[in-house]
């Protein structure tokens, strides 16, 4: 390695990225049911007081019942013309399969993918939960991402729910299995030292996500946003780890990325997740 190389090498390790804090605007909400009238209103009042201290003065709320819930198409054009700061509906949307727990449904499927809303999901109906007894809050939330580093808006949404006075939890999960991929192609070439690159590697990888979390909690300190910020950054296996974390934080919602740039599919981690928590709030942006 050339001298330049090294001098270009420390500059990089000594750049950072810190969190920027955004205000998230949640004033217009759509709600979206498959419930009869009644139970589609009582429905959303549950909503209302769910996020009381998220929503803002301003703006404005609808519910969509089972008559008006006719068909993907026509829901999508309602989030279209309406463009609502978040969509709050549940697992297997008009849908039964809430009875077996192996899909999120159609209807939500497309909803959060094809809308680049972000969409509250809550326990269906059927499932008993906090949320449906009226004892859900949002004292414990965890935002869970494979790269932490730079995901301002993933941050910033999380911060947004998190009660005053609550916790906000960081979980960066590197995976392990596609690090030891690379470690192995780098076994494989005779001037990298293996062991070195690994042990490098990897505390480089953890450490620039436990410096990112710690620049939220020192941006939220100076503008005296009551909310305690914690974090992890590890190796390990997503599926996992993550439900051993939100186990483990008694979370009260999860919030996690759901929309992969090139493609049409749901981000790869997010729907196993969302589809076993089935009994955790998750916000999907």
């Amino acid at each position: 390695m050339t001298k330049i190389d090294q001098f270009e090498s420390v500059f990089k390790s000594a750049a950072k990225t810190v969190f920027e804090h955004r205000e998230v605007s949640i004033d217009s909400i759509l709600t979206v049911t498959d419930l009869e009238s009644s139970e589609a209103a009582s429905f959303e009042s549950r909503v209302v007081e769910f996020l009381s201290d998220v929503r803002g003065g301003g703006g404005g709320k609808r519910v969509i019942d089972q008559e008006a819930l006719t068909n993907i198409e026509d829901l999508l054009r309602t989030v279209k013309s309406e463009s609502p700061d978040l969509i709050c509906t549940y697992r297997a949307l008009k849908s039964d399969a809430w009875r077996w727990g192996h899909s999120l449904g159609e209807y939500l499927d497309v909803l959060t993918q094809a809308t680049t809303t972000p969409v509250l999901v809550l326990p269906h109906p059927n499932h008993e939960s906090p949320f449906h007894t009226g004892e859900g809050k949002l004292d414990s939330i965890v935002a869970m991402t494979d790269h932490l580093v730079g995901d301002h808006r993933l941050v910033n949404y999380a911060l947004r729910f998190t009660h005053r006075g609550g916790s906000l939890f960081l979980a960066d999960v590197e995976d392990e299995a596609a690090f030891e991929r690379y470690i192995g192609v780098i076994s494989k070439i005779p001037s990298i030292d293996t062991e070195t690159a690994r042990e490098e590697i990897l505390q480089k990888l953890l450490q620039e996500a436990e410096d990112y979390a710690k620049s939220v909690a020192d941006v939220i300190a100076k503008k005296s946003i009551d909310v305690r910020v914690e974090s992890t950054a590890r190796l390990g296996h997503h599926l996992s780890d993550y439900r051993r974390i939100v186990s483990e934080r008694a979370a009260d919602l999860l919030v996690l990325n759901t929309k992969e740039e090139d493609q049409l599919a749901m981000h790869g981690l997010a729907y196993p997740l969302a589809v076993e928590l089935n009994r955790v709030p998750l916000l999907m942006l």
